[in-house]
């Protein structure tokens, strides 16, 4: 079993991946996304832009899912936000804490071995949709994540759900 932060950047994705219980990716380029397969940990990671406000928000890691399926290519390919994305793969994300809620990732950036020595570019690594974690960071994730109190998801989805402006072509 492998650990990654799935990175969402956009609000809209973000409420596909909840409601789907699928995730899409642009191609099966990435190593990464050919690696990942059933039982792997995913990390649900939003940024501080995923919400509109990036002054305001801030990145946090807001729970945790498991594959479900190997990344196949998908029969129809996901449009969100101008994009298309043609392989995926079933998800499984039981709770959420009510939005904004979560692990805010910059004040413990210092403590997980992915961005050692990157204090002050850690956000780089980051711009990608998946980004593995070792076991010792994926450990400290669960330890912070256990500070949050989660709700099923159905009870809180949709104060995650993209407002109106946003959800514009």
């Amino acid at each position: 079993m492998a650990n990654y932060l799935l990175v969402i950047g956009d609000r809209r994705a973000l409420d596909w991946v909840l409601r789907q219980q699928r995730m899409a990716f642009p191609d099966f380029d990435r190593a990464e996304v050919r690696a990942l397969a059933p039982g792997d940990r995913l990390y649900l990671y939003t940024t501080r832009g995923c919400f509109g406000n990036p002054t305001r928000d801030r990145g946090r890691v807001v729970t945790t899912g498991e594959v479900r399926s190997t990344v196949a290519e998908l029969d129809e390919p996901v449009e969100i936000g101008g994009r298309s994305y043609p392989v995926g793969c079933e998800l499984r994300i039981a709770e959420l804490p009510l939005w904004p809620g979560g692990v805010e990732l910059s004040p413990i950036v210092g403590e997980l071995e992915l961005f050692d020595g990157m204090a002050k570019s850690w956000s780089i690594r980051l711009r990608r949709p998946l980004v593995g974690l070792s076991e010792r960071d994926a450990g400290l994730l669960d330890s912070y994540l256990t500070e949050h109190h989660r709700y099923p998801l159905d009870e809180v989805i949709d104060s995650y759900r993209p407002r109106r402006r946003e959800s514009r072509g």
